[in-house]
């Protein structure tokens, strides 16, 4: 070994690093290590003979950039997928979604629906993801048994469901479960109250104690649609988001999901509040429920993040689809071409997601010391040739097919195009059971 030598575990050589922190840089024949859990260096292939690893990659094809963040799903719903599809948000909802939970949801449903997702998003380069839904306990197991990172908000409702009978029932589980997951390096928990239409203001004020007390996350659904926010206004005379402020739910640690009816007020608001928007553009554009603004947003300093919602809302959790739709609806919106360009979306699906996590001092961007969560993408195929500008490739070319390997926390879940920790060959199976488990009753909720 040379005596000058550098040792790492992992050593990649790629055609381009997109490191995302600066905004737009693209660094072309540069190499990464990774140490432990840690990227411990970056620097020019030509300059990385001086470090010596277990495992050498070549990637002459490949640009490697930060592991996505999906910053709102609610990831056992995989198992609804195109279950209800071409209906409203609220007749979805009434009608079909709820319906369906109240008499096939369980702790299994989550297990099996939370894997689906879990190879769903690994192998389109999502490492880190948030979750809302039943079961959370569930949830957080999967998740750090096959080694991905995730922000848990458990549910809070005021009505009973298979989970618990009120919300004080589910603060209460939600609350042991962030106990005993607390030292977790993969894991945080926070808290989902689901809605303001679905949560009552004295429940909202509870959560925004007892958040502000832990220093925790809060994740709600907010200004979904034009109805919500109008249904609140003639039910409370203001709207949701001044709900929010004045219980004092609003602040750097929110993530207000949606926000597709959003005002100048509404805007101003969140500025100054430091709160972050988590825009799901195709799960709004599939229920029709309006687009979030954006550009408008990011100009006021609003942090904006991307997230994909439900693969019962979606079809999908590919958030290279979301970027691109992102990018496209931002310049149809403003009628600018230049709105939205592909080095901001791609932040929205990384750095800024990290910071509406609050992870931003440790993923979201390839910076030595960082967490080690680095997804490689292969541009080589026809699909993404020929190459002018890498950026531009990932957010208007690339369909997460390209992605070829995904380390999380320095630890490989995709190597070659293959999960490392789901056998797929397990767990489909399952998932047809309980396509005709579910599909037997589907004509006791949807209308034909």
């Amino acid at each position: 070994m040379n005596s000058q030598a550098i040792t790492a575990d992992t050593l990649l050589h790629a055609g381009w690093i997109v490191p995302v922190v600066p905004r737009g840089a693209v660094l072309e024949n540069y190499s990464l290590a990774i140490s432990g859990n840690r990227i411990s260096a970056l620097l020019p292939r030509a300059a990385a003979g001086v470090i010596e690893a277990a495992d050498e990659l070549e990637l002459p094809d490949h640009v490697l950039l930060p592991g996505l963040v999906n910053c709102h799903g609610h990831a056992a719903m995989s198992l609804l997928r195109g279950y209800a599809d071409d209906r409203a948000l609220m007749p979805w909802l009434q009608r079909h979604i709820w319906p369906a939970e109240t008499t096939h949801v369980s702790a299994q449903f989550v297990h099996d629906g939370v894997e689906l997702a879990i190879a769903e998003m690994l192998r389109a380069g999502t490492t880190t993801w948030s979750d809302m839904y039943f079961y959370p306990d569930v949830c957080t197991a999967q998740a750090r048994r096959l080694g991905t990172r995730c922000q848990v908000t458990f549910p809070i409702l005021d009505n009973a469901t298979v989970w618990a009978r009120d919300a004080d029932e589910y603060i209460s589980k939600g609350l042991a479960l962030r106990d005993a997951v607390k030292h977790s390096d993969l894991v945080t928990v926070g808290f989902g109250p689901h809605a303001p239409y679905t949560v009552s203001p004295d429940t909202l004020q509870k959560v925004a104690v007892l958040a502000a007390e832990l220093d925790a996350p809060v994740q709600i659904h907010l200004h979904e649609t034009r109805g919500e926010v109008l249904q609140a206004v003639e039910q409370y005379g203001e709207r949701p988001l001044e709900s929010l402020h004045r219980l004092g739910l609003l602040g750097p640690r929110t993530q207000c999901v949606h926000m597709t009816d959003a005002g100048d007020q509404d805007i101003a608001r969140l500025a100054a509040s430091g709160a972050h928007v988590v825009h799901c553009p195709q799960s709004n554009m599939k229920l029709a429920s309006g687009a979030c603004p954006v550009t408008r947003l990011l100009q006021h300093g609003v942090n904006v993040a991307l997230g994909t919602d439900s693969a019962a809302s979606n079809n999908n959790l590919n958030l290279f689809a979301e970027m691109q739709c992102a990018a496209l609806l931002a310049k149809l919106q403003s009628g600018d071409a230049t709105a939205l360009p592909a080095s901001e979306a791609l932040a929205m699906a990384t750095i800024n997601g990290a910071r509406a996590l609050g992870l931003e001092d440790r993923i979201g961007s390839l910076e030595v010391g960082k967490q080690a969560d680095v997804i490689a993408v292969d541009l080589g195929g026809p699909e993404t040739q020929p190459l002018y500008n890498p950026l531009s490739q990932l957010v208007y070319a690339c369909n997460g097919s390209q992605v070829s390997h995904s380390w999380v926390a320095g630890r490989p879940v995709l190597a070659q195009g293959r999960l490392t920790t789901i056998d797929l060959d397990h767990l489909l199976p399952r998932i047809r059971a309980w396509r005709e488990r579910i599909g037997s009753t589907a004509g006791q909720t949807l209308d034909q």
